[in-house]
């Protein structure tokens, strides 16, 4: 089946092309799910949510734009979901005044793997790894993120210049095998 029948079989609630959307997908959004979630066992769930509300939509798929970006963005959304339900975003506005430094990795300073740069990136307390994916990896800016998670532009630059200052730090304790939890923001 092309995408085209298997999404109309979709619609359809035909089982197999459900199947067949699922194995075709999974392992292109399997890497966005784990990126906003702190294990694979999370990840494997949010995978799970993601395509029940990928079933139960995929009416809604007007066919403008990329599928694959189209179910990427649910998965996005479903993650942010969560968040704003577990209501995590509590940080003061007034810290991104106080924080003056720049974080910014170097290369020699970059872990040695993109498995030990993901595995560090969700270690990340929930409010930075969150904030950190959407800004850095997916693109949005503060102003879309602000909107996105109903937080302040100035709390979203405050966690990402955190999440940044604690990457930075767990690299670094990795490179010289330090243990980075003892930090003001590793939590």
């Amino acid at each position: 089946m092309n995408t085209d029948d298997i999404i109309k079989g979709c619609i359809k609630k035909n089982r197999q092309a459900q199947e067949e959307l699922y194995n075709s997908y999974k392992k292109k959004l399997y890497p966005v799910c784990l990126k906003y979630c702190s294990s694979h066992s999370e990840a494997e769930d949010h995978l799970h949510d993601t395509f029940i509300i990928i079933f139960d939509t995929i009416i809604k798929y007007k066919g403008k734009g990329s599928f694959e970006g189209w179910m990427k963005r649910i998965a996005i959304n479903k993650a942010i979901d969560k968040y704003k339900k577990n209501n995590v975003y509590s940080l003061d506005d007034n810290t991104a005044n106080t924080l003056t430094e720049d974080y910014t990795l170097e290369d020699e300073d970059l872990p040695p793997t993109l498995e030990a740069l993901i595995a560090l990136i969700q270690e990340l307390p929930n409010q930075y790894r969150i904030i950190f994916n959407l800004y850095e990896i997916d693109g949005f800016s503060h102003k879309e993120i602000s909107e996105l998670l109903n937080i302040s532009e100035s709390t979203s630059k405050s966690n990402l210049h955190r999440a940044k200052a604690i990457l930075k730090k767990k690299i670094l304790a990795k490179k010289n095998k330090v243990d980075y939890k003892t930090d003001n923001y590793g939590r």
